[in-house]
């Protein structure tokens, strides 16, 4: 699969990205890491990153292109990829769509994780309380003024993009402001629908984890209800014990008063004999 994950700053992007790269065998295509990684190994693209780079300027859409195309033929992005800060605005999307187009490569899908940018922005401001109430030093970049200006570059930049991919029926949205799990599953009900394949390995670590965990809720189960099974046998047993007594002592007392009965009669033949 070949995947864009779109939205703001704090809509899980990350996260997300993790649990694909874990579940379908991905890589993750970060441009940052990737023109360090150029730089350091010192192919031709990464030598003209590195002279625009030391300038102080930013580098131009061509050569992160470039770099792409290089980190895309290396043999561990064979099996698919997920795009981690690229695209940010539509004529990046267009030159990726011509070095895809060139590679014979499809484009699978771009998810936007569509979240509610307020609540973002209280989530941040109580954590930031938070954190300051704890005594603990808060990031310069994690903090309400800085997420504003981030939410303000989006809108402004990458936004148009929801409509760029919406057009060319590649775009699919997810509510990200549901729970990290919701999201994942949403996430892999898409890609299953896209005809997305996980990896055989993956598959068989889920078919032997999903026996374990019925096996361990049936265990479960069977031994709630056996609670009451054990407590019902306790008490038949406490009965019969208590009925065995009661038998017992009612027995005792019979043999006690015919005992008593016979005693004396037995005397008084005697004396009558005399």
């Amino acid at each position: 699969m070949r995947i864009i994950l779109l939205g703001p700053p704090g809509s899980g992007k990350g996260t997300q990205a993790q649990l694909l790269i874990q579940r379908y065998g991905i890589v993750q295509l970060s441009t940052g890491e990737m023109l360090r990684a150029a730089v350091a190994a010192g192919t031709p693209v990464g030598l003209k990153a590195k002279e625009i780079m030391a300038s102080g300027g930013l580098v131009p859409d061509d050569v992160v292109v470039g770099i792409i195309s290089d980190r895309i033929d290396q043999p561990d992005a064979r099996h698919g990829f997920i795009l981690d800060g690229f695209p940010r605005t539509v004529p990046q999307a267009e030159a990726l769509d011509e070095l895809l187009k060139h590679k014979h490569i499809k484009l699978d899908a771009v998810i936007e994780l569509r979240v509610n940018e307020s609540a973002l922005l209280s989530r941040v401001e109580t954590r930031v309380a938070q954190m300051r109430e704890r005594g603990e030093e808060v990031r310069v970049d994690d903090t309400p003024e800085v997420l504003t200006k981030r939410l303000a570059s989006y809108r402004s930049l990458t936004e148009p993009l929801i409509h760029y991919y919406s057009e060319r029926r590649k775009l699919s949205t997810i509510d990200g402001m549901m729970a990290i799990d919701e999201v994942t599953r949403a996430i892999h009900r898409l890609l299953l629908a896209l005809g997305a394949v996980e990896p055989k390995s993956h598959t068989r670590s889920a078919a032997k984890a999903a026996p374990a965990k019925k096996a361990k809720k049936a265990a479960k189960k069977a031994a709630k209800s056996a609670k009451p099974a054990k407590k019902a046998v306790k008490g038949v047993k406490k009965a019969a014990k208590k009925t065995a007594r009661k038998a017992v002592k009612k027995t005792a007392k019979k043999a006690v008063k015919k005992g008593s009965k016979k005693g004396p009669k037995k005397v008084t033949k005697k004396r009558a004999k005399r």
